[in-house]
């Protein structure tokens, strides 16, 4: 044991994902599920092999909560939080963001956020040597609690944004995906963007206000993986959260205004962008649908067939292998608290873009209408499920399948049943599925960088 705390942390990790791989595909994964007084909800999976712990805290405070006018508050809040916190109690010192740097760095230890479209998350990774977690443990909760979000370091921080959404800007992939986005959510927050303007919008008062109201422990939801038992895991959640809740106004935690369903489209929209590109981007697509939808495995495994599986998918046949219009085409489902995007997506020749266009659209509405044929089905469950083992083969992708059942509330044994969920999808399950979410006569269709005919 003493050999393995003299390896350095990232090899150790790395070695420790390999032990997991044997030990989740040959078990059960059994998810425990308490609530604490303060309102934080926790998700627990104990895995003893190796002595490492990730945690993921989760709030409802992604950018689908961003004002119309500051698009990017989410992002920019979770960035800014760890750029160093504020003095503590017992005479603990501010930490800059060097300093806070630096001690996460002495600890062999990670702590992070980011903001997605539906949450912001933080996550903790560390070793459970007694010595290293009280003090990871500790650190991240100050992080958490008192956050500085220092004035300077924002313009200087907001200047590199800008300069990147400029750059970003050059690219034809963001100019077709950003179309795309606005043609498909309309007014709807998923189709907010963070541009120049909004950035320039935010402030640290933003930033300040959006995070008193929205990290509060009676909003979390708390994944637990790794070498803990439940006693722990209780212990260090209620250490992680002691100084924000101590810190949050009487009334603890008022419902989160609702916010609006991404609207149907009610007809086609044909969208052409100029664009100086050596290869035309197109995007089809349409809102799909909600991740608590009960089509989702019929979804899941019908678009495997379409345009999912890759080399395998009817899409990749029918427009690369039959016609070489395109060396990658794809479909995708995003599913999320809203009907996050479907979308087809290629990159072809200018001059072949109508073609693949043409192509894309009429493979799909075979699908829509008829479903996949047996074999094809077959094929793709068989893949899905020998593949099950790859999703939960470390810590991490474990941990991130877990929040996924604790964000969207599914059941608890979710990840013991998906291969079965998988198995019981019908040639008549995928066609109605399809039929339900998808309208091809009623899509988005984005062509950047070739002339309209």
């Amino acid at each position: 044991m003493i050999a393995i705390k003299n390896i350095s942390v990232n090899a150790f990790f790395i070695w420790a994902a390999g032990i997991f791989l044997v030990n989740s595909a040959l078990a059960a994964i059994p998810i425990e599920h308490w609530t604490q007084a303060s309102g934080v909800q926790i998700y627990l999976v104990q895995s003893h092999a190796i002595a490492m712990v990730d945690v993921q805290l989760d709030f409802d405070a992604g950018s689908r909560r961003d004002p119309a006018d500051k698009a990017g508050l989410a992002s920019v809040t979770a960035d800014m939080a760890s750029k160093g916190v504020r003095a503590g109690l017992a005479d603990q010192p501010a930490l800059d963001e060097n300093a806070l740097g630096e001690a996460w760095a002495d600890l062999g230890a990670r702590f992070s956020a980011h903001a997605s479209g539906d949450r912001l998350s933080f996550s903790l990774r560390t070793l459970t040597y007694p010595d290293l977690l009280s003090r990871a443990v500790t650190l991240a909760a100050r992080q958490l609690a008192a956050p500085a979000f220092p004035l300077d370091v924002w313009l200087r921080e907001r200047e590199g944004l800008i300069a990147s959404i400029k750059e970003a800007n050059t690219r034809p992939a963001t100019v077709a995906g950003r179309a795309f986005s606005q043609a498909v959510y309309g007014a709807h927050p998923y189709g907010f963007e963070m541009t120049e303007a909004s950035v320039m919008r935010i402030d640290v008062r933003d930033m300040q206000a959006m995070y008193r109201e929205m990290i509060r422990p009676c909003r979390a939801k708390v994944t637990v993986v790794g070498a803990v038992d439940r006693a722990q895991a209780d212990a260090l959640v209620h250490q992680l959260f002691a100084r924000l809740a101590a810190d949050m106004p009487v009334g603890g935690c008022a419902a989160l205004p609702l916010l609006p369903e991404v609207r149907p489209l009610d007809k086609p929209a044909d969208v052409r962008v100029a664009f100086s590109s050596a290869q035309a981007h197109v995007l089809i697509g349409q809102p799909g649908y909600k991740r608590d939808d009960p089509d989702h495995f019929a979804l899941m495994v019908g678009n495997y067939i379409l345009g999912g599986g890759g080399f395998v998918s009817r899409l990749t046949n029918e427009v690369r292998e039959k016609r070489g219009l395109s060396y990658s085409v794809y479909s995708a489902f995003a599913p999320g608290m809203h009907a996050g995007a479907f979308t087809i997506g290629l990159e072809t020749r200018p001059d072949q873009a109508e073609q693949a266009v043409k192509v894309s659209r009429e493979v799909l509405a075979n699908f829509v209408a008829n479903g996949p044929i047996p074999e094809e089905l077959k094929a793709a469950k068989d893949n899905l499920i020998g593949g099950f083992a790859l999703l939960i083969d470390s810590n991490r992708k474990l941990l991130g399948n877990v929040a996924n059942i604790a964000w969207n509330n599914l059941p608890l044994n979710y990840l013991d049943t998906w291969t079965q969920q998988v198995d019981r999808v019908t040639v008549a399950d995928v066609q109605a599925a399809f039929a339900r979410k998808l309208q091809p006569g009623k899509m988005v269709t984005v062509v950047l960088g070739a002339a309209k005919p």
